[in-house]
């Protein structure tokens, strides 16, 4: 564990001192017992006792009862400090991630190959400038109506967001996915079981009048949907494909992708979401891989996938793959989806256990991005972008959008 908080720069240190508190709770729960079976002996005596005898007794009694209580009270805040610095800690790394920062992932391969513009005649067009060519995005009465950072999807957007979500549904359904339409608002156990009240609390919206979480991702409440619960082994794997809005603050991304809907607060994204067997959790990994890879070329965009490095993983997985499409105004790959293993570190936290025969145990969570529609939009617009602004569309969405073939600017 020393070794994988070294290995995410996060602070060694909390190893230690989860050590210690979880010492000084066990020492306080064995100081309890003893204390209370001296207690439960004492008070064998009383009704038997008579005179000097019996009063003594009671004093006793009445000292051993306030220290009862006090180790009571040391045992609950020695459990209470553990849990505290136990929630702390990040996964354990999985021992082939990359080591380093944002910057230090390693390429596992790379699909499709970036069109090159010049040689078919013109300068490609940014996103934001195709979508308000198209009808399609509207981020100037998105900045008026909510700030900066929000949009409106009109008329063809609409229709794309739509069929991209309907699409992924659709794949997602084929591949055994259970559909599902997720709470938006969870409680903070939700939130915290996942992960997503430590280092990345930043990013989160909170309702604190009523303490509710606003969700990142609809991982959230996938997670919790069996919180609590006992699942038998022969029904995994359980898995579950949810749609629903996002939000998050984005905060540090101060200047980073200010222009168009590339990096936004609210965006909607179908999610995949995985149960299984702990032993099965390596290879339901790389089955969510596969899906994400299948989407991204049904979409026909280059891309490539990346095994995130330590620093970049977040608290809940122990190992990341990311998908990241080529986006050509910006010359280079950015990313579309991730596929995450978490192993037991979620189920342990929500309390999520399989029984495999008279065994009960935690079971492993994964999950992995389908489509977060903007971003897939902006790659979509951008690499099929035809030389008079209009847009073509894959083959694998035209059945979604009524047969359409291009997206043609608005009076063209």
């Amino acid at each position: 564990m020393r070794a994988s908080q070294r290995a995410r720069g996060e602070d060694v240190a909390v190893v230690d001192a989860l050590l210690s508190a979880d010492e000084r709770r066990r020492s306080a729960g064995v100081r309890f017992d003893e204390l209370r079976s001296e207690q439960k002996q004492l008070g064998k005596l009383v009704p038997r006792a008579q005179g000097e005898e019996k009063a003594e007794l009671l004093r006793k009694a009445g000292e051993l009862s306030a220290a009862v209580k006090e180790a009571d009270a040391a045992k609950d805040e020695a459990a209470e400090e553990t849990q505290r610095l136990l929630l702390r800690l990040g996964n354990l790394v999985h021992p082939e991630v990359p080591v380093g920062g944002e910057e230090d992932f390693t390429v596992r391969e790379t699909l499709g190959t970036p069109r090159d513009f010049g040689r078919e005649g013109f300068t490609p067009k940014d996103h934001l400038e195709l979508g308000q060519a198209l009808g399609a995005i509207d981020t100037e009465r998105g900045a008026k109506v909510s700030g900066s950072r929000f949009y409106y999807l009109t008329g063809i957007g609409a229709l794309l967001e739509l069929a991209l979500v309907n699409a992924a549904i659709a794949q997602a359904t084929e591949a055994g996915f259970v559909p599902m339409l997720t709470p938006a608002l969870v409680k903070p156990r939700a939130m915290e079981g996942t992960g997503f009240l430590g280092q990345a609390a930043e990013n989160v919206y909170h309702l604190e009048k009523d303490d509710y979480y606003l969700v990142g991702t609809s991982e959230v409440p996938l997670a919790g949907y069996h919180m609590d619960e006992i699942l038998d082994a022969s029904a995994l794997p359980l898995r579950y494909a949810g749609f629903s809005p996002c939000f998050r603050r984005e905060a540090g991304s101060y200047g980073k992708d200010t222009r168009g809907i590339f990096r936004v607060h609210q965006f909607d994204k179908v999610e995949m979401f995985c149960y299984v067997d702990p032993e099965e959790s390596e290879a339901e990994h790389l089955r969510l891989l596969e899906w994400e890879k299948q989407w991204l070329t049904g979409l026909e965009l280059p891309f490539r996938v990346i095994d995130v490095a330590t620093g970049d993983l977040g608290a809940s997985a122990s190992r990341k793959f990311d998908c990241e499409a080529w986006i050509p105004t910006q010359g280079k790959y950015r990313e579309l989806t991730s596929a995450s293993n978490c192993n037991e570190f979620q189920a342990r936290r929500l309390q999520i256990r399989m029984r495999d025969g008279k065994h009960v145990r935690p079971l492993a969570t994964l999950n992995g991005t389908l489509c977060a529609v903007p971003r897939t939009i902006v790659a979509l617009l951008e690499n099929h972008q035809l030389a008079d602004g209009s847009v073509r569309v894959p083959e694998m969405l035209r059945p979604y959008l009524g047969g359409r073939e291009l997206l043609e600017p608005v009076g063209a």
